[in-house]
This record gives C-alpha cells, structure tokens and sequence, in this order.
C-alpha cells in the first residue's frame, strides 16, 4: 500500500511539473517566407509585421502567461524549400500554426502536409483563388477577385471600356486572368489584350508591345513588383497613355520604389488600410508597435497586413486556452465571427475561412508613397 500510495503521488507529481513545463514553454508559430533574394522584402515585411504584435503580447506577458515564438525559416522565394521548410516546422518543431507564407505558389505545396497534419495554415500573403475553401487555411485579406472587382467597378463609373490583362502562364497566374474575366463579364466587358509573363523571367518587351497595339485604356497587372513596375515603365517609355494598376501581391512598398519617379499616377488595390491613417486604431497602434522592431517599415501596406494578422491569430490562441492544441486553435478561430481588431473587421466561422473583403484603391504620387 504504501509503494502503491508512493507510485501515485510520483504519478501526480510528474503531471504537476509535465504541466508547469507546458506552461512555461513558448507558444511556437511557424513561417517559410522569402527572407532572403528577389522578393525578400516582401517576406521580411511579413515577419517584422508579425513581430511587432507578438513583442507587444509578449511584453504584457504573454498568452495566457506563455510566451509566443515566431519561428521563420527562409524559402529564398524556392518552392521546394517552402515545402521542407513546412515539413521540419510542422513534423520536427511541431508548430502550433502556420503564418504569413509569401505567396500562393509557396503555399500550395505546404498545404498538403498542413492538412495532414490538421494544423491551421493562417493569412497567406495572397488573395488566390487556389488557398479558398481549402482544408485549414484561413485568409484574412479579400480575394483577388474582390480586388479585380473593385478596379473594374472604379473604371467603369469612368466609362473606361477597354482593359487589358497582364498575368503570369502558370496555374496561379492563369486563375487570376480569370478572375479579371468574370469581373469583366460582370460589366459586359471582355479583355482587349492578354499577356503571359513567364514566372522568374521578368523580361516584357514583346508583351508590351502586344498590348499597347490593342490601345488599351487600363492595363491591370497580376504580376510581382519587379515585372509590373518593367511592363509600365517600357509601355510609358513608348508613349502609352494607358491608366496602369495593379494588384496588392505586388506589394506597394517595392513597386513604389521599383517604379521610382515613372510611377506617378499608378494605382493600386489594398487589402488593409492606408498605414497613413492614424485616426484608425489598428493603424495608430501599429504604427507604435513597429517602431520598435522595424522603424523603416512603419509605412509598408505588408507589414500592417501581418500585424493585423497576427492580432487575429492571438484572439485564437487565447480563445484556445493555457495549453492549446491544434484542434483547439481551429475551434478557437472558428469562432471569430466578429472580430474587430481596431477598425478592422474578421469574421471567420466553420462555414467561412475567408476572413475580410475589405479593398480600397490607392494612387502612387510624387513622394513614391501609395495613399487613397
């Protein structure tokens, strides 16, 4: 009896301390993202977004007194790293989450071990068609399409008729040409011209010209910074007179700058509000939580995107109680039916995984900052 009585208060013990460890042990979050090459600013907008908001949770204490570690791997923009990286975050470290991949093409490889593994694959940098109604993968920006939907209703009321299309020719360039088809068909319009960029090989003279022949008024890109910034600096150097937009994958920050004193006067749809607007709360507090991580970031579209991001995924894991799972998080974020985050609405249910439809159109002007 007395070993028997012994066995049992060790017993107790160990589930004592086996729960304090827990506890104490850091709340791991996992991210592959283009930290490093040709869109590295990109990743590294994402992560010091994020940041900004778990050092500010983490320096009132924590969740639910356990720290949060954003745990970033670099997938240099490579599909096949983005896919080892989800791997060793998920089966080795075992994260709790998957945040802020880079884009659509990055995440469409980790989805396949994020489902298996059931953990919750939260705010891809992408508005794709390809990362909705999937399995555990919750999107907070608004679709591609509902951004397409916004620039053709804008030029529309300005009885703008013809509009070309730039894309890249891969699966995710050619769902979103289609995306900008049916917002096109919605108005009774279709494209006048259509350009297929290869990925990776940014070089756009004869897609240009091919454009321009068709004296298109507007030319929505689809395309990443550097190849949207070449098409409309090539198409204004030949005299096009053509109204260019583009998308939020492009990331306003880097088109600005890669666009530099030939972009005045290009648009731009966001997802999240201008970071000028202080008068908006979310906005105003991210702009004084970046100060301390990344003080140069403090106007970048990105990073307020991951901020708020972030802000939703703590309102999970705190929903999700002291010693979270997996399963408990999906729970937890499944019932953020109306979450303002400070003037800014979520709202993610069992039934939707899309969490805003929030687009606003922006203007780059002479101080290569986008404002609305």
């Amino acid at each position: 009896m007395i070993r028997s009585l012994a066995l049992r208060v060790a017993a107790l013990a160990g589930m004592f301390f086996a729960g304090a460890a827990c506890a104490q042990s850091p709340l791991l979050i996992g991210q592959s993202a283009p930290l490093s090459g040709p869109v590295m600013a990109v990743g590294q907008d994402i992560r010091a977004g994020a940041l900004a908001y778990f050092n500010k949770v983490n320096a009132a204490g924590g969740v639910h007194g356990r720290k949060i570690e954003l745990v970033s791997l670099d997938d240099t923009n490579d599909v096949a790293k983005a896919k080892a990286n989800t791997a060793t975050l998920v089966d080795e470290r075992n994260v709790i989450a998957l945040f802020g991949y880079g884009s659509a093409t990055l995440s469409v490889p980790a989805l396949e071990i994020a489902e298996r593994a059931k953990v919750p694959f939260f705010a891809p940098f992408s508005g794709a068609d390809v990362l909705r109604q999937r399995p555990y993968v919750y999107n907070l920006r608004a679709s591609y399409a509902d951004e397409l939907e916004k620039i053709v209703e804008h030029y529309g009321t300005l009885g703008m008729t013809r509009f070309a299309i730039v894309h890249y020719d891969d699966p995710v360039g050619k769902q979103n040409l289609a995306a900008v088809e049916r917002a096109l068909k919605a108005h009774k319009l279709s494209p006048v011209a259509v350009a297929a960029i290869e990925r990776g090989k940014e070089a756009v003279t004869a897609s240009v010209a091919a454009v321009l022949k068709a004296n298109p008024q507007v030319v929505i890109a689809t395309t990443r910074y550097d190849a949207t910034a070449e098409f409309i600096k090539r198409a204004r150097a030949q005299g096009s007179n053509a109204q260019f937009v583009s998308t939020s994958f492009a990331g306003a920050n880097a088109l600005a700058a890669e666009l530099g004193d030939k972009g005045v006067g290009v648009l731009m749809s966001q997802v999240v509000p201008t970071p000028s607007r202080i008068t908006i709360p979310v906005v105003r507090e991210f702009k004084e939580a970046i100060a301390k991580v990344a003080p140069d970031k403090a106007d970048s579209f990105t990073a307020l995107e991951s901020y708020i991001a972030a802000k939703t995924l703590v309102e999970g894991l705190k929903r999700a109680g002291p010693n979270p799972t997996r399963a408990a998080l999906v729970k937890a974020l499944d019932s953020l039916h109306d979450l303002d985050v400070g003037g800014y609405t979520v709202r993610f249910s069992p039934e939707n995984r899309d969490g805003s439809r929030f687009v606003t159109l922006t203007m780059l002007g002479r101080d290569r900052v986008f404002r609305d």
